[in-house]
Parts: structure tokens; C-alpha cells; sequence
């Protein structure tokens, strides 16, 4: 009988099990997707179960007949991967291209290298990108916020804050005069603006990042050090020359960022494992976020960074890390 087990990441001794992070996790996303449906309403909806249920059936599909392994579908990493990837598209993308991210997501992102604890990039953000790339047009159509409605009906469109506010400065205008065309600071904090339906509202992501790291499911690392890195780039530009950069509220709460630092870069299998790393991790997430934002052609850069930083992530585990137990510590 072997006594030795090998098997993929996260290694974690505890009483809790991947299904009850995963499940956390979900929990904690319903105040920001009660609010995408409330804005958004019956696409969200539609969107968001589509993306669950494709995910979880390319799963089960790939699992079952690819890999002929466990199907592990139910653990509920397939469901957040469906949900996340449903936050990061605008309501009025078309279910079949939701049904294609949710394959590249789940096939290219994550099962390719041998499911959940083995892949190196975020899956929904792996998702979204290829959509991003593909469907450029009608991954950059942004249907305006309204009340809730039961009928799919034509919707208003409109830029995002961050896309108004990049074209303001680059027609060489005020930043402040910029900002009075577009929602005010207490509208964009509940997510009545346009954007990505689960992106909208950085309250309701906040309660969820805080039900996370009251559960310990997160650790405040990342997401303080994404944040803070954010304020502090965002902060000095802005007080150099306020009339071409913006605030660093106006970053914090506007397109990918919250959902990007208390969802995206904490994901346990694509973050680094120690606290320090994780501190690296996140700040050059914040630095590239603003790098492209600020001087890059696209409005928002959270996905880019996240990815470009998940690459780094074998480096930084590598360069960074914990003493040993028992390793000797020399004097300095």
C-alpha cells in the first residue's frame, strides 16, 4: 500500500475543503451579482446562468472523455469561473458568445494544464480576454444602466467613466470638466454606471472581499497592496498636474478595479504563496493596471495586469518565500 500521495495545489491543511472555499466564495459574490440583475436585469440573468452552466458542462465534458479522470464539476470552482467570467461582460453580449468565452475559460484556461490547483493564469480572465480580442465591438458596448425590467428590450448604450474620461483628456480638455459628464462618486459607489455587470457596484464587491477575509478565505495582501498601489501611482500624478489625471477614488471605483483586487488577483491558484509575494503580486498588478490605463490605448488595464503578473508568479514563489523550518539564519 503506498503511503505517499502525490497530487496537484493548493496544499492546505485544514478543516475547511476546496468545495467550502469555492462555495464561500460564491456567497460572497450575491451582493454584486443582486445588483447586476437589479441594473441590468433579465440579461444579466441570462448571462450569468449561461456562463455557469456552460462552464460546468465543458468540465464535466473534458473530464469525463478528455482527461478520464474525476469529475470534480460540483466543487464549485466551475461556478465561479462562470460567474466571474458573466462580471466581466457587458449585459448585451450575445449568450453564444458567452457559451465560446465559457470554453476558452474552462478548455484553454484551465483543464489544458490538468484543472483546478495546475493552472498558471486566471480562467474567467483567460475568458474575457479572448473575448476582449475577438469580439471587440461588442465586448466595448455598454448598455446603460435602468431599473429592473422582466422584458429584453432595446437598451441605451453608452461609454464607461473610465472610456469618457480618457477621450475627454485625450481631446485635450479639463479633467474636470470631464468629470461633470459623467455619474457622480455616490452613483458610481452602488453601480449606476455602464460597465461590466458585476464590476458596477464597488460597495457590493467591498461587503463580499470583507465576508472573505472574515471567513479567511483571503488574506489582506493582495488586495491592500493592489489598492494602495493604485492610490499612491494615481495620488502623485494627480497632484503634479490635476487638470489631465483624475483622482485616485475616481480609479478605485470606476471600471474592473475592485472586482479585479478582491476576486481576480486573489486567486489562491495563480497568486503567490507567501505574504511577501503576495504583496509584490499585487502591487505590480496596481502599477500595470495604471500603466495601462493612464498611458496604454485601452481605457481599463485590470486583466492585462493580472495575467501579466499571474506569469510572474512561479518567479516570485521562487525568489520569495518563508524561511524553512529549522533552516539556519545567518547574522547580519
Amino acid at each position: 500500500m503506498s503511503l505517499l500521495t502525490v497530487s496537484g495545489s493548493p496544499h492546505v491543511y485544514s478543516k475547511e475543503s476546496v468545495s467550502k472555499i469555492m462555495y464561500g466564495v460564491i456567497i460572497s459574490l450575491i451582493p454584486a451579482m443582486l445588483i447586476s440583475f437589479y441594473f441590468f436585469s433579465l440579461a444579466a440573468i441570462l448571462l450569468t446562468l449561461t456562463a455557469v452552466v456552460s462552464c460546468m458542462a465543458f468540465e464535466f465534458l473534458i473530464q469525463k472523455y478528455l482527461i478520464k479522470g474525476p469529475v470534480t464539476v460540483f466543487d464549485g470552482s466551475a461556478i465561479i469561473t462562470g460567474i466571474l467570467l458573466a462580471f466581466n461582460v457587458p449585459s448585451s453580449l450575445p449568450l453564444w458568445m458567452m457559451v465560446i468565452g465559457s470554453a476558452v475559460a474552462i478548455g484553454m484556461g484551465k483543464m489544458t494544464f490538468g484543472g483546478l490547483g495546475k493552472n498558471p493564469f486566471n480562467p474567467a480572465l483567460v475568458g474575457r480576454v479572448f473575448l476582449l480580442i475577438s469580439f471587440p465591438v461588442e465586448m466595448t458596448t455598454w448598455p446603460k444602466p435602468t431599473e429592473f425590467s422582466t422584458q429584453l428590450t432595446d437598451v441605451v448604450t453608452g461609454p464607461t467613466p473610465l472610456a469618457v474620461m480618457k477621450e475627454g483628456i485625450a481631446a485635450g480638455r479639463d479633467a474636470s470638466e470631464v468629470m461633470a459628464e459623467i455619474p457622480s462618486y455616490v452613483q458610481m459607489l452602488y453601480g449606476n454606471m455602464g460597465g461590466s455587470i458585476g464590476e458596477i457596484s464597488a460597495i457590493a464587491l467591498l461587503i463580499g472581499g470583507i465576508y472573505m477575509l472574515a471567513r479567511k478565505i483571503i488574506t489582506w495582501h493582495i488586495p491592500v497592496s493592489y489598492i494602495g498601489s493604485v492610490v499612491i501611482f494615481s495620488g502623485i500624478l494627480w497632484l503634479i498636474n490635476p487638470e489631465i489625471y483624475v483622482d485616485p477614488l475616481f480609479h478605485l471605483i470606476t471600471g474592473g478595479m475592485m472586482l479585479g483586487a478582491l476576486y481576480m488577483a486573489t486567486d489562491m491558484v495563480t497568486s503567490p504563496m507567501s505574504a511577501k509575494g503576495m504583496i509584490v503580486f499585487g502591487i505590480g498588478c496596481g502599477v500595470l493596471t495604471m500603466v495601462i490605463r493612464l498611458f496604454g490605448a485601452y481605457p481599463e488595464g485590470v486583466s492585462f495586469a493580472i495575467l501579466i503578473m499571474n506569469a510572474f508568479v512561479p518567479l516570485i514563489n521562487t525568489y520569495i518565500k518563508p524561511k524553512r523550518f529549522g533552516e539556519e539564519v545567518k547574522d547580519v
